[in-house]
């Protein structure tokens, strides 16, 4: 089991891993949009930087082309969102800017972010017709004016140039995707692992279930069978012969009843997996046969009463149960009682008994303590058992209203 729960929680962390990832390539989620106004921010920033710190290499700059520059450089912080439009609006403004100032392939850095972006998204036409656009531009541009768009060089090398920096970027677009893809189906494959693991699981969970069932069914149903026959044959002899039925014969054959009912219950739920009959709507009963065996009980209610989670109900009925069970066996002459207090966040039931238990004593652990203290354990509660300062013992169980959280 903690195998299954270690391997479980590492494909959650490789499925986390996974969908953080395909939202990084695909723009999902608000995570990318600081990172993205950040990049916007910061090449809008350089590139104005640039421009005013070298004036002279290129034409006069206006009030268009700062607006120009601004426009193609800060529309990249919705890169992720709207790939195809920042893409193109990029592409027109840098090359009317590259044109107008002749920056040279300084302009280019934030097209080839926008192409990035847009092949990594899956529109590689787009990628292709921005790259089109601006690489058109700065080559018209670089024949009309005889010069390599302000570097100095013939057009068609400095266009060359950028054409191997837009190939470049293309490709890292494409390899990125294919990595998002690799990782989006390891994690579908992970969680085909995980479901066919946890239906493994479950099957042989069930046959185990069938198996335990049909055990008890052929053991104890016919041993409860013969003692609650038995008994019943006996109280009819007594009644036949005038005779007083004897208090202990009258609660052996009340418990037997009890006990198949129980076990039936208990069968239904192994072969079905269905909520049990046992609950606090039960404790009358309980009590009573407590009373039978020849130990005096009592219930007190607290607070008011409200329904229960199923397994809130059947631990605290089971818990009453087993404290019962153990007083009567193991208290002598005894007197119990138990109170059921209903608080606003736990249910809280508590089982004294004036036994002779010393004060100090440690608890022997048995069978009974230790599935009671399993029940309250699963449910997040939690449970006491010992001694009572004024002699006798005690079973106190707080647990969660609503059930495990």
């Amino acid at each position: 089991m903690s195998r299954m729960r270690g391997w479980r929680d590492h494909v959650r962390g490789w499925r986390g891993r996974a969908y953080g990832w395909r939202d990084r390539v695909r723009g999902r989620g608000g995570r990318g949009q600081v990172p993205d106004a950040a990049l916007a921010g910061g090449t809008a920033l350089l590139l104005v930087a640039g421009t005013l710190a070298g004036p002279a290499q290129g034409a006069p700059h206006g009030p268009i082309e700062y607006a120009l520059l601004l426009a193609g450089t800060l529309t990249l912080a919705a890169r992720r969102r709207f790939p195809v439009v920042v893409a193109l609006v990029t592409a027109a403004c840098m090359m009317v800017y590259s044109v107008r100032a002749a920056v040279g392939p300084s302009a280019a850095f934030p097209v080839l972010v926008a192409v990035y972006t847009a092949v990594l998204a899956g529109h590689r036409a787009a990628a292709v017709a921005a790259g089109t656009v601006f690489l058109g531009g700065e080559l018209a541009a670089g024949l009309s004016s005889g010069a390599g768009a302000g570097t100095g060089g013939f057009p068609q090398q400095s266009t060359g140039l950028l054409v191997g920096w837009f190939v470049a970027a293309g490709v890292m677009g494409v390899v990125s995707r294919h990595r998002g893809d690799d990782l989006r189906r390891a994690e579908d494959r992970a969680a085909e692992a995980e479901r066919t693991r946890e239906e493994t699981a479950r099957r042989r969970a069930d046959e185990e279930r069938l198996r335990i069932a049909r055990e008890l069914h052929d053991s104890l149903t016919h041993s409860i069978s013969v003692i609650k026959v038995q008994a019943g044959v006996a109280v009819h002899l007594a009644r036949k012969r005038g005779e007083e039925v004897p208090g202990p014969l009258l609660a052996i054959q009340e418990a037997s009843g009890e006990a198949m009912r129980e076990l039936r219950a208990t069968l239904e739920v192994l072969r079905d997996d269905g909520p049990p009959g046992s609950g606090l709507d039960r404790l009358p009963e309980l009590v009573e046969r407590s009373r039978a065996t020849g130990l005096p009980a009592t219930v007190v209610v607290d607070g008011e009463r409200r329904p229960l989670s199923a397994d809130v109900d059947r631990t605290a009925y089971r818990i009453v149960q087993e404290a019962l069970t153990n007083a009567a066996r193991h208290a002598g002459p005894a007197v119990a009682s138990v109170r059921i207090t209903y608080g606003a966040e736990e249910l809280t039931v508590q089982i004294d008994d004036d036994g002779g238990a010393a004060p100090g004593a440690e608890p022997v652990p048995g069978v009974g303590l230790s599935g009671m203290r399993e029940r309250v354990t699963a449910l997040g509660g939690r449970l006491r058992a010992g001694p009572r300062s004024e002699g006798g013992f005690r079973v106190r169980a707080e647990l969660p209203v609503d059930g495990p959280a």
